[in-house]
């Protein structure tokens, strides 16, 4: 327990921030999860349709601080890029 009233407030704010970032992280790895069992299910039309979606969920992420600039950037890549080759194969 914190003996200072700035380190009982600080604690306070890093509750607060560590429930809303682990909300964040779970849902993008729910996003992601869903997209890659359509990719796995061969489901272009709606991976495709899921895509802009990914993205902004990808995007806030890292706006939020939740995922690294580049981590955000290299996981846009690959989910286009896996999309692109299930695509290409149908």
């Amino acid at each position: 327990m914190a003996n200072h009233k700035s380190a009982a407030k600080r604690a306070r704010q890093n509750v607060k921030r560590r429930t809303r970032n682990r909300a964040l992280k779970s849902t993008y790895r729910t996003e992601l999860k869903k997209f890659f069992t359509l990719i796995t299910e061969k489901k272009t039309e709606d991976a495709q349709k899921l895509l802009p979606h990914i993205h902004k969920v990808i995007d806030k992420a890292h706006t939020k601080g939740v995922v690294p600039k580049k981590a955000a950037s290299r996981k846009k890549s690959q989910v286009s890029l896996m999309l692109n080759q299930v695509a290409s194969e149908a």
